[in-house]
């Protein structure tokens, strides 16, 4: 008798059973999160390797180490809690097959994205202009995160001193004004061109690696940004090279009459080179430059960059600290791609 009930005790309940189906359930669910939006290596020119990620309601996050919060995969009817993080980081993202699909164009903004330039680039050429021009005028680099959030170097300028005031040398008439602030900001220019030709600003890192991805896919390149038009060519010529140069097209400055967060540059942009918007990735750093992107019907990739680390890019498809070359590559085109596959993004 004794011996009977210890067999009964010892065999699991029906709630015990539920219990490890739903487990296993929840388990086998949390993988196909991961690995749906996982693609495979391209079969030419892109990286192979492994990625570890995690992954939010609408967002694909790459964990730190010091960071690891995980929002529900609604999508499959399951919440994540925050001890399942250290599993998650070790999913591989691992295949075979190429993708079905690919970006039709490749669309980067140029500072913060190609190159970390605001703080010790375009910040102090301004900086140098003001000095040269004897307006008494520095922008430290808490204000000039501030001013990053206009969009275009005649408009900032323009917004800061009609809130400060205009200096003892500036004009008094509106259209006199907007001369001076053009001569100023060629000036500024002139200035960062030197910058770059020197090279003393380098590329980030996994940008050439992206590049020659989508060039060797006969996926199109073009690089969008608010900034002066000769400043940004003189980026990609001058640190892509002018192989890289040639196959890329660029919209910048004054090519459209509404800057970023206006979705204009990357209309523009689709229209020129004669593809959907929807069929888009772009690879942006700030929060003005996503909503540019979104607005206009595209995919959006954040690289967070120094001055755009604490924004917020709840919208952004995917986030990242960076594009990485091997062995700290973070993405690569086959992602770009799975980021179009319909079924993976909501």
């Amino acid at each position: 008798m004794k011996t009977k009930e210890m067999a009964v005790k010892s065999q699991p309940t029906k709630e015990t059973k539920t219990r490890k189906r739903k487990k296993r359930k929840g388990e086998i669910a949390i993988e196909m999160a991961a690995n749906a939006i996982c693609s495979p290596p391209l079969a030419t020119s892109v990286s192979s390797s492994s990625k570890n990620l995690i992954f939010a309601k609408k967002t694909a996050f790459l964990p730190s180490s010091t960071s690891c919060s995980v929002m529900g995969a609604s999508k499959f009817g399951i919440s994540i809690k925050k001890r399942s993080c250290e599993r998650l980081r070790v999913v591989k993202c691992m295949a075979s097959a190429a993708p079905s699909v690919l970006p039709k164009a490749l669309l980067f903004d140029c500072d913060g994205v190609l190159v970390d330039t605001e703080k010790d680039g375009h910040r102090v050429s301004f900086n140098d202009t003001f000095a040269e021009k004897e307006l008494g005028v520095t922008w430290d680099v808490d204000l000039y995160g501030e001013l990053l959030k206009i969009g275009g170097g005649k408009e900032r300028m323009t917004a800061y001193f009609n809130k400060v005031g205009w200096p003892d040398k500036a004009p008094t008439t509106e259209q006199d004004r907007k001369d001076f602030i053009a001569s100023l900001h060629k000036r500024k220019t002139e200035l960062f061109m030197a910058l770059i030709e020197k090279k003393l600003l380098p590329l980030r890192p996994g940008v050439a690696k992206l590049v020659d991805q989508a060039l060797g896919n006969g996926v199109k390149v073009a690089v969008c940004s608010t900034s002066n038009e000769k400043a940004v060519s003189a980026v990609v010529s001058f640190l892509l090279g002018a192989e890289r140069a040639e196959q890329i097209q660029i919209f910048a400055g004054d090519v459209v009459p509404r800057k970023k967060p206006d979705p204009a540059i990357y209309i523009l942009a689709a229209e020129t080179l004669g593809v959907e918007p929807s069929s888009c990735v772009v690879i942006e750093d700030s929060g003005i430059g996503l909503a540019a992107a979104k607005a206009a019907g595209m995919t959006c990739i954040v690289t967070k960059s120094g001055y755009t680390g604490d924004e917020d890019f709840e919208k952004a498809d995917a986030v990242f600290d960076f594009i990485g070359d091997p062995p700290e590559e973070r993405f690569d085109l086959a992602f770009c791609g799975s980021l179009l596959e319909k079924q993976y993004v909501s």
